[in-house]
């Protein structure tokens, strides 16, 4: 072994803890390695930033680009809520119906904003019908798995391992070619849910008053600052509310009027009515302190903000967003978003006090107040992904057919090999443009800058694999471990090990990481790289048994209230049946 393998083992096995433990955010994970093999002497600078310039980074940006494009016309949304009024006649047809639904929108468009409109509507849904939203949020984010391996622009990892795969000088994977195995998948995937997944996830009543659901109501109240209070005359910093009970003073009411979001410069004056949040002993060392009156007996509910300018929303925090690995201090968030964050659901555990420090992550849910004048802002900010309390924004009906069309030609282009996928999304992405169905601003906007870093930057962890030969090194382990019970064998080791990688770790880094790897076992073993690509592939696109393994699920972790547990009991065992079936079938529709 070699100091170069040596470092590049080292490499991987860091970038393996980072991406599983998520300590540094997954984008500078892939540019650090980028910039670890680079100062090495293991990679040039031109192949430390060719991922940059690889047709799948540029393709998946487009990707981005099409499916916002076609969630701004209203037309997923349509199809969403045609599929919702199921649940009027039937529970398991409405089921049903969403799932494939999902599953069908997610095998041509990315599946985040597929699912970012289906849970506003799983929430309406539950709530009219008298359902459990985890029963149904689940269900749809594993459908939009099942539809992203049917197609080449399913999923970003598919177009990324195909191009992994043209630049070891095998053909580009066609648009359907991924079909037959993916429509095998879906159907054993929607049998499994019916028949056993949907009755294994454990019913969450959740309240649609977001006070209730946050459990807020200990936590929020009004006071008055009566004349002889010793906060009059003082400026919020030096309020001993803030200094000696270290309250949360949320908004400040003078003469009917709510003043401008506190800062350390408002000066309190006698009378005025504050909003505030602390935990239950320091609410009853309100009640208690003189000078201060509560305005009421009853704590706050969701209609004591709707009532007055402002609204409370629940949010999620997108994939992409700008907050992920900030806390809610050092964002500056309530200047940047202007409104209040009132708690936190973060990894399974519900914060309502002391949460400003904690780092977010994405699917994070956030109880949020804000005016009603600031609200339309904040349901286009890309940052977030608002679920409940609010209506859809305005989409562009007219823009449907105009959108639609564009989308059936950039399928049919690169079905037909008329034109490469990649010429045929930037081409798609242009019209688009051109046609109004998405802004300039909004296109930029659309995409998740964040996988784009991570594609651009891990891809160089594959060149210094196959340049160094750890790769080949790593294969032949592999072939001395499994090789003797043949290529099947083998198929079902690459899904195995995928499947694991990406239940702890990003799914386009576990892809890139694998598919050099499968290269070089199908160059050693004298047999054809498709299968073992194709296992790679699979797994990596589809995870189930952790919330943290693909991003839809991660979207639906909060939200639904899920626990960790949750989807380990419902997503193990489909994982296995997925393993089998590719174990199976993948030799048989991909031969050796």
């Amino acid at each position: 072994m070699t100091a170069d393998m040596i470092i590049v083992i080292a490499i991987v096995i860091g970038a393996a803890i980072l991406f599983a433990t998520e300590k540094l955010p997954v984008d500078l994970t892939a540019i650090l390695v980028m910039a670890v093999l680079l100062v090495s002497g293991i990679i040039t600078p031109e192949e430390g930033i060719s991922g940059f310039s690889n047709t799948a980074t540029v393709t998946v940006a487009a990707m981005f680009i099409i499916s916002a494009a076609l969630n701004n016309t209203g037309a997923v949304l349509f199809v969403g809520e045609l599929a919702s009024k199921m649940f009027r006649y039937n529970f398991w047809l409405g089921v049903i119906s969403a799932m494939i639904v999902v599953g069908l929108l997610s095998a041509f468009i990315n599946n985040t904003p597929v699912v970012a409109v289906f849970i506003p509507v799983v929430l309406k849904i539950a709530s009219s019908n008298n359902l459990s939203p985890s029963k149904i949020l689940m269900p749809i984010s594993f459908a939009s798995m099942f539809g992203g391996v049917c197609t080449l622009i399913g999923t970003s990892t598919n177009i990324l391992v195909s191009s992994i795969a043209v630049q070891h000088g095998e053909a580009p994977f066609g648009m359907f070619e991924f079909t037959s195995l993916g429509l095998l998948f879906f159907a054993a995937g929607m049998v499994y849910m019916i028949l056993f997944g949907v009755r294994m996830i454990k019913p969450n009543d959740v309240p649609t008053d977001l006070t209730q659901k946050y459990r807020m109501s200990d936590y929020l109240t009004d006071i008055v600052l009566l004349p002889e209070a010793k906060s009059v005359g003082k400026r919020l910093a030096e309020s001993p509310l803030v200094k000696e009970l270290e309250i949360d003073i949320l908004d400040v009411v003078r003469n009917e009027r709510r003043l401008l979001r506190p800062t350390s410069e408002i000066v309190f004056e006698a009378n005025d009515i504050l909003r505030v949040r602390c935990d239950v002993k320091k609410f009853q060392e309100l009640k208690d302190r003189a000078g201060i009156k509560l305005k009421s007996n009853l704590k706050l509910h969701d209609e004591d903000f709707q009532a007055e300018d402002l609204v409370l929303v629940e949010a999620i925090v997108a994939p992409n967003s700008r907050l992920i690995g900030k806390t809610i201090k050092s964002s500056r968030f309530r200047n940047l978003y202007r409104a209040n964050a009132l708690a936190l659901r973060h990894s399974g555990q519900l914060y309502r006090t002391e949460f400003i420090d904690v780092t977010l992550k994405p699917g994070d849910a956030l109880l949020l107040e804000v005016r009603k004048e600031n609200l339309e802002e904040l349901k286009r900010d890309p940052d977030f992904v608002l679920v409940s309390g609010v209506d859809h924004p305005k989409y562009r009906k007219n823009k449907i057919i105009p959108a639609l069309l564009i989308v059936a030609g950039v399928i049919i282009t690169a079905t037909l090999n008329i034109l490469p996928i990649m010429i045929s999304a930037i081409v798609g992405s242009i019209l688009l443009v051109f046609t109004k169905c998405i802004s300039l601003t909004e296109s930029y906007k659309s995409i998740e800058w964040n996988i784009i870093f991570l594609l651009g930057g891990i891809l160089s962890l594959g060149i210094a694999l196959e340049k160094t030969g750890t790769a080949l090194l790593l294969a032949n382990n592999i072939i001395n471990l499994v090789g003797f019970l043949g290529p099947a064998a083998i198929v079902a080791a690459f899904y195995l090990i995928t499947m694991i990688f990406t239940s702890i770790m990003s799914n386009n880094a576990s892809a890139v990481l694998l598919a050099p790897i499968a290269l070089a076992v199908a160059e050693s073993m004298g047999i054809s790289a498709r299968p073992l690509l194709m296992a790679v592939t699979f797994a990596a696109s589809a995870s189930f048994m952790t919330p943290v393994g693909y991003q839809t699920n991660t979207m639906i972790f909060g939200v639904g209230q899920y626990k960790f547990s949750d989807f380990l009991k419902v997503g193990t065992p489909l994982n296995i049946l997925f393993l089998i079936l590719a174990t199976i079938f993948i030799p048989i529709l991909f031969p050796f």
